[in-house]
């Protein structure tokens, strides 16, 4: 069977593709680089995923903060993925409530100050994050805590956007890789009055630029390239 690749306009057999395919209807040209690929084996794949602040309920009551950089998100419902042994992963275990806070790119050095500490008793060994123990990482690092209104963790004030979020479930990665995989549940959204397109509960994404964690350099967006046709902000229309 001959392979095929996927085009705009659907799938498209391999002896009809040339090395640069035109536009046609439309479609955006397709580039063959079946010549430019190397097989590599990186170390990490951080491949550029926004920046979250978990805030969780420490066994005292108190709110234990961390950065994590491995979520999705798909309508209400928040996976997060996290190594175990740190106090956010034991945390979880026991049952706490999350609170998603999502910073914006010029809190990177504030992100990176908090991935240095660790609410456990005992430092991480080497040069992994966790080096320092902490209990007010909020204070640490110069965050401000402010209750929710849900749910017991604190929220970061200066993050413009925090989802407050009911865990649901806490399991083990299958492969058994030393990974908690977490699902929450959002049941309620703050944003910052600047962020919101006026008379709606739309985010404007031209005014959110969240901080992206590249390969473990710190980013953020550019310029819009264009837009979903399902979208609900329209700007290009």
């Amino acid at each position: 069977m001959e392979a095929s690749v996927w085009h705009h306009g659907g799938m498209i057999d391999n002896d009809c593709a040339t090395n640069r395919t035109s536009a046609t209807n439309g479609a955006i040209d397709t580039i063959d680089t079946s010549d430019t690929h190397r097989t590599i084996a990186p170390s990490i794949l951080y491949y550029g995923t926004p920046v979250a602040l978990l805030s969780t309920t420490n066994p005292d009551g108190s709110t234990n903060l961390a950065p994590m950089s491995s979520s999705w998100a798909l309508g209400g419902t928040i996976i997060l993925g996290m190594a175990l042994g740190s106090r956010t992963a034991g945390n979880l275990e026991a049952g706490s409530d999350v609170v998603v806070n999502l910073p914006d790119a010029g809190l990177w050095r504030q992100v990176e100050a908090l991935g240095d500490l660790t609410g456990n008793a005992e430092a991480r060994p080497g040069r992994q994050h966790g080096a320092a123990p902490c209990h007010n990482k909020f204070a640490a690092v110069g965050f401000t805590s402010e209750p929710s209104e849900l749910i017991r963790p604190e929220r970061v004030s200066q993050c413009p956007l925090q989802l407050e979020c009911r865990t649901v479930s806490v399991e083990h990665d299958a492969p058994r890789d030393g990974f908690l995989i977490v699902q929450a549940r959002a049941v309620r959204v703050h944003a910052d009055a600047g962020l919101i397109v006026p008379g709606t509960d739309h985010i404007d994404p031209r005014r959110w630029k969240p901080l992206v964690y590249n390969f473990r350099h710190y980013f953020t967006l550019g310029g819009q390239l264009g837009e979903s046709r399902v979208s609900e902000t329209p700007t290009r229309r």
